[in-house]
């Protein structure tokens, strides 16, 4: 598996950095994109055929959904490169009306994505967190690629991802959430966190409750699931990077880093 960031930005697109997308390229020759927020598909071109992907998501915030409907018009229409089978996308239950919405031609109708996606809505274990490892998470099939989800802590239907090449490599995406023991639980033993760290060094107290992880959080859940690796992305343009990095840092003592626009990961590669 590889790792491409194509957007890192939190919450919105910020200069030169588009808001959540990531290109997994697996072993078996599959691409899949995890989220895909404003300004995504404008990278996907410089690394990839979007006519050729399948879809994650995590939940249905602007910045992680809104180039689904261009992501569409592409892989229907593209004179040289529409889409030439159906493929997966993984979502919320929502996730169907919500982007059918935002794609119809009027306010009462809902496009349907059938010709060009498989939908289907993330399966996931109860509240109670379950160790990865129990064998109890529902799996879901990209080619070879298994993938798990648990349920995140977020004010719309949210999941954190697993995804797990059949190369043995695997990666855990939390999506955007507030602390929960999930996170940890799935990640366990994973080769790379890719967590958010929205509200920088540490949550202060008058940030909305219920919404996102600061960088000491990521740290305590990397260090708890045992990772390999952490980094740390969705960090608004006005939010504190270093700050992020220095709180994670504080409780994860394995290699962390700052997502960056481009930047490749090679998930039990070393850092």
């Amino acid at each position: 598996m590889e790792m491409t960031i194509l957007g890192c930005s939190g919450s919105l697109a910020g200069p030169g950095n588009a808001a959540s997308g990531y290109l997994l390229r697996m072993s078996d020759g599959e691409h899949i994109v995890m989220d895909i927020g404003p300004g995504v598909l404008s990278r996907l071109q410089f690394h990839d055929r979007p006519g050729d992907v399948h879809v994650l998501f995590s939940h249905m915030h602007p910045d992680h959904c809104l180039d689904f409907p261009s992501l569409a018009v592409w892989q229907r229409y593209h004179p040289t490169d529409a889409s030439g089978r159906v493929h997966t996308m993984l979502g919320p239950s929502i996730a169907p009306v919500h982007l059918g919405r935002a794609s119809a031609d009027a306010l009462d109708e809902v496009d349907d994505f059938s010709d060009i996606f498989d939908m289907s809505g993330w399966q996931a274990p109860g509240q109670e967190p379950v160790e990865f490892a129990d064998g109890t998470y529902p799996e879901h099939r990209i080619g070879s690629t298994r993938l798990y989800a648990a349920t995140a802590v977020h004010p719309t239907e949210s999941y954190l991802i697993r995804v797990e090449d059949a190369d043995g490599s695997s990666l855990v995406y939390s999506g955007d959430t507030a602390a929960t023991p999930n996170l940890a639980a799935l990640a366990s033993g994973a080769d790379v966190l890719l967590c958010e760290a929205t509200w920088g060094e540490r949550d202060n107290g008058d940030n909305p409750p219920q919404m996102h992880l600061s960088g000491e959080e990521a740290g305590q859940a990397a260090a708890e699931a045992g990772v390999g690796r952490l980094i740390l992305t969705h960090i608004p343009p006005w939010g504190d990077r270093e700050g992020a990095l220095r709180g994670a840092r504080r409780f994860f003592d394995g290699p962390v880093d700052l997502a960056v626009p481009d930047m490749v990961v090679v998930p039990g590669a070393p850092a």
